[in-house]
């Protein structure tokens, strides 16, 4: 069943719950290499959901990343980023986001504020959202969009591991650039 609604000009989901569809869904990430170049990854394994409120300026998210699916497309890299240098994810096998509010919005994109947890350290941080707009899928269920984006110092959350150049420099960039691309479904 499709239900929407008008909000300020936008046509948004009913309010309810929505998780997010893995298949349709990318969480990557971009970093500095070398100070010349960036190196793009993404995580394979995640959960997440959104619950949209009547007032969808009170709604909620919610994400949780297994940290042993990342992947760069380079088998000793993932390695490493997986060792106690970087993610340690015997150790910390899970990243976490809980929404904490939406700080504003302008038309389509909305500013969310939330807490981002690394290695057991959580900071505050917030996230671009572009809404995208909702539709019917083939099978008749209803689906949104959504495209997101922040940025981080992976020094906040203890990954301080890098090299330092002999041209000057460090071998990895301190800023961390989240991109999310997705879809949400309504809750079974």
């Amino acid at each position: 069943m499709t239900t929407t609604r008008t909000w300020e000009s936008l046509t948004v989901p009913a309010a309810g719950t929505y998780n997010l569809d893995v298949a349709h869904t990318r969480i990557g990430f971009v970093v500095k290499h070398m100070m010349v170049s960036k190196v793009r990854g993404h995580f394979d394994t995640f959960t997440g959901s959104v619950t949209i409120a009547e007032n969808p300026l009170e709604s909620t998210a919610e994400l949780t990343i297994k940290t042993d699916s990342i992947s760069t497309g380079m088998p000793d890299r993932d390695g490493h980023l997986r060792s106690d240098d970087f993610l340690a994810t015997e150790k910390f096998p899970e990243i976490t986001f809980k929404s904490t509010r939406v700080v504003g919005h302008a038309g389509d994109e909305f500013t969310v504020a939330g807490d981002l947890t690394v290695r057991d350290v959580t900071k505050e941080i917030e996230l671009t959202v572009e809404y995208g707009g909702v539709g019917t899928n083939p099978w008749g269920a209803q689906v949104w969009g959504f495209s997101i984006h922040a940025e981080f110092d992976r020094e906040d959350f203890g990954l301080t591991w890098n090299q330092a150049l002999e041209t000057g420099g460090v071998l990895v960039g301190k800023k961390v650039k989240i991109e999310i691309e997705g879809e949400a479904n309504p809750a079974a």
